[in-house]
């Protein structure tokens, strides 16, 4: 038999990214996903197109030998698919994780293969994996006596994954427009006596640290700060937000203060993480993207929590007294990101900030407690903001 890789979650990650490079390792991607529109064009049509989009043109893969199964009405078969898989991978959203666990754990139990599954999750947040585990892993969904013997059935490994997926044409149907540059990293020390999937576009590595902090604290934040400084100001894409000279040095400056926190703490060098944001910059520039403010500003009220691009490095920096200026602007940014057409979590975030105290929106949407050395700062943002609103 061949390789099969599983997949959750038929969107544009998960098509465009996650089963092309599967698709392009030779693994058969069998698709689960719950919307019946997405399915069923999987069903019907047996290819699409991602066309990568970069500074040197566009290049065009056609992917082909998928399935796709609705685990909303075929639980059972997805079961048997993963009982019998290589790889189980996953771009739904942090949120989702716990509604796909418990299948993934029903399959898991099933499973007889000598040689384990990998399980990977490719979420844009910090230790996906662990979190899809620890649901697999709950009484709930996996009986307890069965536990210490789930690492002969499965492996987990985080992982981090770099991508601008930019709006896509209406029309496009299952086609996939994405940027070229993509990264693609994943703890191998679970897979030490079975060896890892062979997936080329992966980088195996012994740490993944350093790659998720300086991922999420270079390319997030300097995206968000784009998004959030360009919607104030009216802008449409990323890319005229930082044509305008004052938003590109706000983002700079962003990005000042989270380098000096990944050199100091990862061990990078200076010119390396130099190198790194004039790359990343360069990237989300790209006028070919089309990257609407919108759209990368969605989800403010997970963009604002405790471990995630602004008040995760903010959070270290003020703990070690170190500058957090320009993170402070960005933040004040994003508490501005609010009633956005079309995203739920900013008519939420208005709602909090139009019925909650100061000091309980700090506690409540960006996870921190009083005695942390940030509380004090934000605390007047938020009061600025709210002022603003009346």
């Amino acid at each position: 038999m061949g390789l099969k890789a599983v997949h959750f979650g038929g969107g544009n990650i998960g098509r465009g990214f996650v089963a092309e490079k599967l698709h392009l390792a030779g693994y058969e991607v069998v698709f689960v996903d719950v919307m019946d529109s997405i399915i069923e064009q999987l069903q019907k049509n047996k290819e699409y197109t991602v066309t990568e989009i970069g500074g040197e043109g566009e290049k065009v893969n056609t992917i082909k030998n998928y399935r796709a199964i609705n685990s909303k009405t075929h639980e059972a078969d997805v079961i048997d698919e993963i009982a019998s898989a290589d790889l189980v991978t996953c771009a739904v959203g942090p949120n989702i994780l716990k509604f796909i666990a418990p299948v993934i754990a029903k399959a898991i139990d099933k499973r007889t293969a000598s040689k384990p599954v990998a399980v990977i999750a490719c979420e844009n947040a910090i230790g996906a994996t662990d979190t899809l585990a620890g649901f697999i892993k709950d009484s709930k969904n996996t009986p307890e006596d069965r536990l210490s013997s789930m690492s002969d059935r499965a492996r987990f490994a985080n992982s981090a994954i770099d991508r601008i997926v930019p709006g896509q044409d209406p029309n496009a149907g299952l086609n996939v427009k994405i940027e070229s540059f993509y990264e693609w990293v994943v703890d191998k020390t679970p897979f030490a006596d079975h060896g890892h999937p062979e997936v080329s576009a992966i980088k195996w590595v012994d740490d993944l640290n350093p790659y998720i902090e300086r991922k999420l604290f270079t390319v997030n934040t300097g995206h968000a700060a784009a998004a959030y400084y360009g919607h104030a100001r009216g802008k449409r894409t990323i890319h005229e937000s930082l044509q305008d000279t004052e938003i590109n040095k706000f983002v700079y400056d962003c990005l000042a203060e989270t380098s000096h926190l990944i050199v100091k703490k990862h061990g990078i060098s200076v010119d390396e993480q130099k190198a790194y944001v004039e790359k990343i910059v360069k990237r989300i520039s790209n006028p070919y993207l089309e990257d609407v403010v919108e759209r990368v500003g969605r989800a403010p009220l997970r963009k604002l929590s405790r471990k995630e691009r602004f008040i995760g490095p903010a959070s270290q920096l003020a703990e070690s007294g170190d500058k957090i200026d320009a993170l402070l602007g960005a933040v004040e940014q994003a508490f501005g990101f609010v009633d956005v057409e079309g995203d739920e979590e900013s008519a939420e975030l208005s709602k909090i900030l139009k019925s909650t105290g100061a000091k309980e929106v700090v506690g409540k949407v960006c996870g921190l407690e009083e005695s942390h050395p940030l509380f004090g700062k934000i605390v007047p943002i938020v009061e600025k903001v709210q002022k603003g609103m009346k």
